[in-house]
């Protein structure tokens, strides 16, 4: 589907109904609207959910993702939830959504490989950070993003077949609303040696992430996918591209930092956990239309 042709799956934020989408705008039936970008999103987080001033990645930390993924390092990954969705998918014109979609280069991706695949694709994301959806929409036409925060996602009730979260919080409540009856969320989160190596630059005592698949109501855990790999990054532009755009950048202290700056090379373990749950249960009798 060509963003701003055929249906949109965005609710209004202020009284949840659906949106029609306008030549420059989203509008509601009550008379609330929404400008379009220039870039082609919308901004449906409305000011009293941003806990912040300027909620999520800033510009800069979404420019060290962009360059990071579109070198390659995590290209497995993104081919691995290609072939996920491509499998949980169900219909070959299956409406999917990327809850937490960053600057889109899982979904631009995923897009494109369901396109080559014969699929016929309704691709919609949404994130919190401005900057990063400015710069998913700018780069990705085919594809519906906005403004939205993932504990109340401006999505009908029973609209998604497919919802995939990469390292984005899980709102199950809200992630069960939007699915269809026996629809899917991928969940990609990290395995134990993730990034390893960078952490053994950055702490005294490395450690290993915890690799636990956790219960959610109204869902069963079908699947669980690792894909793990060693990489080696030349250069300290590259490593701090990385480095941004993990939870440790928040979490360093100035030493480690400082070391991580003076290395040329960086060799780690890289590693995915690709877990599939299923809308099961009375939550899934209940969705809405």
């Amino acid at each position: 589907m060509v963003r701003g042709e055929g249906m949109t799956i965005f609710t209004c934020p202020v009284c949840g109904e659906k949106l029609d989408r306008l030549p420059k705008a989203y509008a509601c039936k009550n008379g609330h609207s929404y400008d379009i970008a220039g870039e082609g999103y919308v901004h449906l987080l409305p000011p009293n959910r941003m806990h912040a001033k300027v909620p999520g990645d800033n510009k800069e930390m979404v420019a060290s993702r962009r360059r990071f993924l579109e070198s390659g390092g995590y290209r497995l990954f993104s081919d691995k939830l290609n072939e996920l969705v491509r499998a949980y998918s169900g219909v070959k014109s299956p409406t999917i959504l990327d809850a937490g979609c960053g600057e889109g280069y899982y979904t631009g991706r995923l897009c494109d490989d369901l396109l080559d695949h014969g699929f016929a694709p309704s691709v919609f994301g949404f994130d919190i950070s401005k900057f990063a959806v400015k710069a998913a929409a700018k780069k990705y036409k085919q594809i519906s993003f906005a403004v939205a925060g993932t504990f109340s996602i401006p999505v009908k009730s029973g609209a998604v077949d497919v919802a995939v979260d990469v390292f984005a919080p899980v709102a199950e409540k809200e992630l069960n609303r939007v699915l269809k009856p026996g629809g899917h969320v991928i969940l990609a989160v990290p395995g134990r040696r993730h990034l390893y190596g960078l952490k053994e630059i950055l702490y005294d005592a490395p450690y290993e992430n915890e690799s636990i698949a956790a219960d959610y109501e109204g869902f069963a855990l079908t699947g669980r996918v690792p894909v793990a790999t060693d990489l080696v990054i030349s250069g300290s532009r590259m490593i701090e591209d990385l480095f941004a755009m993990t939870p440790y950048y928040y979490k360093t202290g100035e030493s480690g930092a400082e070391r991580l700056k003076r290395a040329d090379t960086l060799e780690t373990e890289i590693e995915f956990d690709f877990l599939i749950y299923e809308k099961v249960g009375e939550a899934c009798r209940n969705a809405e239309n």
